[in-house]
């Protein structure tokens, strides 16, 4: 299998995403889901590969992303679980 060509030989935008780039990216998901990544960039109208759109849904733009500070349960779980993997 030949692997494809990488983001700038294909010229496709690296870098900082935009506020419209964002919208665009959640309106096509909103509307049609991401079953396949890497045609969503073309059918979306977007000029990034489908791996920069995954990475940009996934750690920033779901809405079920918790955000801000975590509560003293949340740091309790957390600690236990590294403890645990320590042993």
């Amino acid at each position: 299998m030949v692997r494809a060509p990488c983001c700038e030989k294909m010229g496709l935008k690296k870098g900082p995403w935009t506020r419209e780039e964002d919208q665009i990216l959640i309106d096509y998901i909103n509307q049609h889901g991401h079953c396949n990544w890497r045609s969503l960039p073309k059918h979306a109208g977007l000029l990034r590969c489908g791996k920069s759109c995954r990475l940009r849904w996934m750690n920033y733009l779901r809405p079920d992303i918790k955000r801000g500070n975590f509560s003293k349960e949340e740091e309790e779980t957390s600690y236990k679980f590294a403890c645990n993997i320590r042993k």
